[in-house]
């Protein structure tokens, strides 16, 4: 895979497909490009134990973990089973997502 590509955004809806998360669904909340990695909501949490400082006591912070992007699917919002991304070029110039499935135009997500 190219670095650096990915057709899925922020605030896609994904199903984890391989690993101990597998199966389940969550929103992505960040992509990391250059490692071709992605944080998805309340999937791969891990326990980060945080020091005490001055003005804050320690304490173990739960946190979701990045995972390899090949490790999910993005969830059709039309079809709703998990798929994969096709472009298409529209008449006025713009390129979309499209579902290989049932050939719904994928929005980008808003926030």
């Amino acid at each position: 895979m190219r670095q650096g590509h990915t057709s899925l955004r922020v605030n896609d809806k994904v199903e984890v497909i391989a690993g101990k998360d597998k199966g389940r669904v969550g929103k992505v909340l960040r992509i990391d490009k250059d490692n071709n990695r992605l944080v998805v909501e309340r999937i791969n949490m891990i326990k980060k134990h945080q020091k005490a400082t001055a003005s804050q006591a320690g304490q173990i912070i739960e946190k979701e973990a990045s995972i390899h992007l090949s490790n999910v699917m993005l969830v059709c919002p039309e079809c709703a089973e998990t798929v994969r991304i096709g472009k298409k070029l529209l008449e006025d110039g713009t390129k979309v997502r499209v579902c290989k499935k049932c050939q719904a135009t994928i929005a980008t997500a808003s926030k």
